[in-house]
């Protein structure tokens, strides 16, 4: 799982990145997602089914809808998602 910090220079705090080349692609079987502090975060398929993670989805949907462009943004700080997903990696 890939850690890293989203690039500054945005129009708002949740708009997505605009991603070029250079750019690393989302791997094969992850969904990208972007915490409350603009961490992005590669997450595995298998794990949008874990109750956490499925928690923190219904989280973003009740604050930013179903209709979010872009990244998924999750509403929680980086540290605490990071720990969700590791737990969830480790079941």
């Amino acid at each position: 799982m890939a850690w890293r910090k989203k690039s500054g220079g945005e129009s708002s705090p949740g708009a997505s990145p605009r991603y070029s080349d250079e750019r690393e692609k989302v791997p094969r079987g992850h969904v990208p997602m972007v915490t409350g502090c603009g961490e992005r975060v590669m997450v595995p398929v298998r794990l949008l089914t874990h109750p956490c993670i499925a928690e923190l989805l219904d989280m973003a949907a009740q604050q930013y809808g179903y209709g979010q462009p872009g990244v998924l943004r999750i509403p929680c700080d980086a540290g605490h998602f990071r720990a969700v997903v590791d737990s969830a990696l480790q079941n």
